[in-house]
């Protein structure tokens, strides 16, 4: 029996355009170093500084830490021009199969590299917010929780925001515990939390890629997740 839903944001359950691939690369290539399309695509998914260190130190810098500082920073200011270009918006029938699953009992999480001063103005914007936020009566979309990298020890593939949406709703036992997501590093955290993977082809990387890795399922988009919780 499933009694927690976790997504990743951008690319499961967000269209933000391609952006977050984006401003990652040129964040990292302003520090004098190039970035590979496969190489970037890699740690899609994963926390922003661990991902803007790891591909520094692929392009051969040393990612000292004020390097990855100020990549990161520059991360977020490309990211909040891109996106007040073009706004992000919700996947098509991501905001109906996730109140559908609440509406079911099913607890519904969020989980992101995003840290935190990135991920809420997004979900602002969108207008979704939690169940104890004062205006969640009148959100387009009501979450049981929300995590950012930024709350936890590292990031995917690390197990740590799963466990912590698990925390944060009462969920005990992995077993009941399905984790949604474009990525590769989104299942690798959904194998190394114990939890089910379920792969979304929303995202850049096709059913083969995702279908090498550990998953109980591949799926068009979240819309179709109802039917298979």
């Amino acid at each position: 029996m499933t009694h927690l839903v976790a997504c990743d944001m951008a690319g499961t359950t967000i269209d933000e355009h391609g952006d977050v691939y984006r401003a990652l690369a040129q964040s990292v290539e302003e520090a004098g170093v190039s970035t590979t399309e496969e190489d970037v695509q890699a740690w899609m998914g994963a926390d922003k500084v661990e991902a803007i260190t790891a591909l520094l130190k692929l392009g051969g810098h040393d990612a000292d830490p004020a390097t990855v500082a100020h990549a990161f920073s520059r991360f977020r200011e490309i990211l909040a021009a891109l996106y007040a270009e073009n706004p992000p918006t919700a996947l098509p029938g991501v905001e109906e199969a996730l109140s559908g699953l609440r509406a079911r009992g099913v607890k519904v999480a969020l989980t992101t590299g995003f840290s935190a001063d990135v991920a809420h103005p997004l979900l602002h914007a969108l207008n979704w917010t939690t169940a104890d936020a004062p205006d969640a009566g009148q959100a387009a979309l009501v979450l049981d929780a929300v995590v950012t990298s930024d709350e936890v020890s590292a990031g995917r593939p690390a197990p740590f925001m799963i466990h912590r949406a698990m925390e944060r709703t009462g969920v005990l036992d992995v077993r009941d515990v399905v984790a949604v997501g474009d990525t590769v590093n989104d299942l690798q955290a959904a194998e190394h939390a114990g939890v089910r993977g379920i792969g979304v082809l929303t995202g850049k990387l096709g059913r083969e890629e995702l279908a090498a890795h550990p998953h109980e399922a591949i799926l068009e988009s979240v819309a179709d997740l109802p039917a298979l919780v």
